[in-house]
């Protein structure tokens, strides 16, 4: 008994060896894929509300179906290695950095050949990039570089598709690996399995693309961006469809989807699962089988319900009665309706399992979409529900500030991709992520201005701060000081009697020399004389003799008395964001000659303030001399006429808010060029009233839309003319004629 024992015991171990010599390399792989695939579900699912939802899923339903469709582990790897070589690009390995370093931040775009094919929205990227404040025309100047190649369409069935990059992109001088380029991708690979092959070596460039997946991003390295189509505006782009009157911020459907149901394919999984969740009250989940051209040999029993029911809703009035809208995966992770929901106010449901969500780097999803998962379609109708009114007025509102302000056009998506690596290239410049997730947004806070959120005019009420108490008056001279009566010296012992005024600076833009300092008026504030270049658009430089936040903008010929300058200054460190004055003017739609008109009338509306008399920050003498094109401050500096017009239009675009006229007793009238004679005032004054028409609609042609913004409020001290007792008023000299 003992010996038969012992021999099963021998048996057993020799068994146990021979497994481990033969089969031990394929335990230990799928002991290693266990623990990885454990290590892929460990943070998974990724919501932003966690609370929210529980998990009822089957672990071994949830690993029967994940990651990339059909699709080998080996075959996922095999597929990256090919799209990137250089997979493990960062920075501060496949950038070099000392190109940026005596020119700082310019972009150099490949000049485009006649005979290169390019795109419609390749065309809107490149033009994008040459009318930015960073492009260059000289290679030599250039961090970043551009190529001329159309690469944005990389599925190689499309006409657009373009051919043997590789050879002609090795024959570029500039080349050099891809290291200091830029490629823009909206679509890569193919059916059936839509990979992220692009059909070339991309080298060390980084990849700006449309539906990243996780697993080829590279963090700090690439940026994902949003699909866009080929109608997606250049520049201006339509506004949100949220209005102030939106509330109660739930609408009519709940949750809405209305898209193609793929038969078969990537992609096909949850399209073909939405049904389950349309219920014909408040969920609205509709699909058609009709895509492609031989859909009807995939055809089910459920298609010819499916295509009946989806011609029943209009899909543009779906989104604008939707509070919540799905946005599941297409053959891409991306899709078009992602943008069409942010606009819409629609709070996007995402079900894209592993998309890298556009500009993640720098914007906060979670305060503005419902990141779900594809394998737990059914919870969310009962997630979404849990939602309070509350929080969704907020994501509604998000999705509002986000498209306006980086998704509406091409340029803004283009502007936002090159403001991350340039926030990358100099780190102490950078802006903090609040300041991209926060009203105006990160394209309109330069960090060249300041890193501190207390210097700008838009953050005081989040941080529960106020502007500094005290301004600096700029005035313009344009003329000749040659007699003590002139307006310029009433208008300085006016300005500098005011309890805030801090410094009084006298831009000389004329051509004979200033007065000495003893022909000045004597004051009890320093004054200070700046030499300009005769450039209209010299007083909105940001001189560094500026000290205090508020600026008091005035012409040499303005008349103000201290208590109107007293006034004004007090209500706007009320408004610090906006241009607060007294001169107004506003603007029109002429249907007749089909533009913009300019009138200069007293109505009972404005959306001008101007600045010959007028408070701002300081801040956006920094934003228009360095955010608008020199093109635009080149005109107004022919012209010598439209800058105070420009700088209205430039405070509305980033405050969608209209200037604030205050109390004044004279009304403010415009002055000629001073090169005009007298004897052609009338012709030299219709002239200048033509010029600013003209302006008008080119700065808003510029813009892509008109941001001005009308107004039928002005601001009065309380008690301003009220039949009380003069002593009993604090600003009482603003009624004596």
């Amino acid at each position: 008994m003992q010996t038969r024992k012992k021999y099963i015991f021998i048996t057993f171990f020799a068994s146990w060896l021979l497994l481990f010599y033969f089969g031990g390399d394929q335990i230990k792989r799928l002991a290693f894929l266990s623990r990885k695939k454990a290590a892929v579900l460990k943070n998974w699912p990724r919501w932003t509300d966690r609370s929210l939802l529980e998990s009822f899923a089957d672990p071994e339903e949830l690993q029967s179906d994940g990651g990339h469709h059909k699709q080998s582990a080996k075959a996922r790897r095999e597929s990256r290695i090919n799209i990137y070589k250089h997979s493990r690009c960062r920075m501060e390995t496949c950038f070099d950095f000392s190109r940026c370093e005596k020119h700082g931040f310019k972009v150099f775009v490949y000049p485009v050949e006649r005979e290169d094919p390019v795109s419609e929205s390749y065309l809107k990227i490149i033009t994008s990039i040459e009318e930015s404040r960073y492009y260059t025309s000289n290679p030599e100047e250039a961090c970043l570089f551009i190529l001329n190649i159309d690469t944005l369409d990389r599925d190689h069935l499309s006409i657009q598709y373009v051919h043997n990059i590789n050879d002609k992109i090795q024959g570029f001088p500039l080349w050099n690996d891809g290291r200091n380029h830029l490629i823009f991708n909206l679509y890569s690979g193919t059916w059936p399995n839509y990979t992220e092959d692009l059909g070339f070596d991309i080298g060390q460039a980084i990849l700006a693309k449309a539906s990243f997946y996780v697993e080829n991003f590279r963090p700090g390295f690439d940026i994902s961006i949003p699909l866009f189509s080929k109608e997606h505006p250049q520049k201006g782009g339509e506004r949100g469809w949220l209005y102030q009157n939106s509330v109660p911020p739930k609408k009519k459907y709940m949750l809405a989807f209305k898209g193609k149901r793929y038969l078969t394919g990537i992609g096909s999984d949850t399209r073909n699962a939405l049904h389950h969740i349309h219920n014909g009250k408040d969920i609205i989940s509709l699909t058609t089988c009709k895509h492609g051209k031989d859909w009807e040999k995939h055809k089910d029993t459920r298609c010819d319900k499916d295509n009946s029911d989806y011609e029943k809703f209009d899909y543009q009035e779906l989104l604008h009665n939707s509070t919540f809208c799905i946005i599941p995966r297409g053959r891409r992770l991306g899709s078009f309706r992602f943008l069409e929901a942010l606009q819409a106010a629609c709070i996007p449901v995402l079900l894209s399992n592993g998309w890298e969500l556009p500009f993640s780097e720098v914007i906060d999803w979670s305060k503005s979409a419902i990141v779900g998962d594809e394998r737990l379609l059914l919870q969310i109708p009962s997630t979404v529900r849990c939602i309070h009114s509350d929080k969704i007025l907020a994501f509604q509102q998000q999705t509002q500030f986000l498209w306006e302000a980086y998704f509406s056009s091409v340029e803004k998506i283009v502007q936002t991709t090159l403001e991350i690596i340039k926030d990358r290239l100099f780190h102490r410049e950078s802006r903090p992520k609040f300041v991209w997730n926060t009203l105006p947004g990160g394209l309109l806070a330069l960090p060249e201005y300041s890193t501190h959120l207390g210097d700008f005019p838009f953050y005081h009420l989040q941080h529960g701060s106020s502007p500094s108490g005290k301004f600096t008056a700029f005035i313009r001279a344009v003329s000749p000081v040659v007699s003590l009566s002139q307006p310029i010296l009433k208008l300085i012992q006016a300005v500098s009697r005011s309890q805030h005024c801090a410094q009084i600076l006298v831009l000389w833009s004329c051509e004979k020399p200033p007065p000495p300092r003893g022909r000045w008026p004597q004051t009890a504030v320093p004054l200070t004389v700046i030499h300009g270049r005769r450039k209209v658009s010299d007083r909105f430089f940001p001189y560094s003799a500026i000290g205090t936040d508020a600026v008091l903008s005035l012409d040499e010929h303005t008349s103000l008395s201290t208590s109107e300058v007293d006034f004004a200054f007090v209500v706007w460190r009320s408004f610090p964001d906006r241009i607060v004055g007294f001169p107004m003017r506003s603007h029109f739609w002429d249907s007749s000659q089909s533009q913009w008109g300019y009138t200069s009338k007293w109505t009972n509306e404005f959306s001008m303030v101007l600045t010959a008399a007028a408070f701002y920050h300081r801040y956006y003498h920094s934003l228009f001399t360095n955010s608008l094109p020199a093109g635009l401050r080149s005109l107004i500096d022919q012209l010598s006429n439209c800058e105070d017009i420009l700088m209205n239009f430039l405070v509305s675009a980033v405050t969608k808010l209209p200037p604030i006229k205050v109390t004044q007793k004279k009304q403010h009238q415009e002055a000629a060029p001073q090169q005009m004679s007298k004897s052609a005032a009338v012709s030299s004054g219709n002239l200048h009233f033509s010029q600013r028409q003209d302006c008008l609609n080119q700065f808003a042609a510029w813009f892509g839309y008109m941001p001005l913004v009308h107004s039928q409020l002005r601001l009065d001290p309380v008690l301003f003319k009220d039949q009380v007792s003069v002593l009993r008023k604090k600003y009482r000299h603003l009624e004596k004629p």
